[in-house]
């Protein structure tokens, strides 16, 4: 895995870069109590952008059990993110399918992306590495890669 400094160096203009961010961010009736988590992840995804890249942010709220819930959505945190970089941050509702593909074939140089990611489960490692290789197919097979 590449320092940012490392990517903005070899250059990043039109390329999509996946950035695996925490924004598990405190939420009370779909309102962020909190958005210290992503002004960190800030200075990172700004940049990026700013060079021109396509950024494609991806975390996870909570730990739904089974089906997804709405109240782990992080739609609210997609928003807030694009408040602070000044720019609408495009939303998909999953990590892999149609929906995915479609928004992140749709950015633009300079534009970010919030993209879903489901917790971690244990025990799972084999389901997990073909989950990544979905996720990744749905970035776009990004190959750049930084930990925000």
């Amino acid at each position: 895995m590449k320092t940012i400094d490392a990517l903005l160096a070899e250059g990043v203009n039109g390329k999509r870069v996946f950035v695996r961010a925490d924004l598990n961010v405190p939420l009370a009736d779909g309102t962020i109590t909190d958005d210290g988590r992503i002004r960190a992840v800030l200075p990172t995804v700004k940049a990026l952008a700013e060079a021109g890249a396509k950024v494609v942010v991806a975390s996870h709220l909570g730990r739904p059990k089974g089906a997804p819930d709405p109240a782990f959505s992080l739609r609210p945190a997609a928003e807030r993110l694009g408040e602070l970089l000044g720019a609408p941050v495009a939303f998909a509702q999953d990590t892999v399918g149609t929906a995915a593909h479609d928004t992140v074939g749709g950015l633009e140089p300079g534009q970010a992306r919030r993209h879903r990611e489901p917790p971690l489960q244990r025990g799972r490692d084999e389901q997990g590495r073909r989950r990544a290789r979905r996720v990744r197919r749905a970035a776009g097979r990004p190959r750049r890669c930084v930990r925000g």
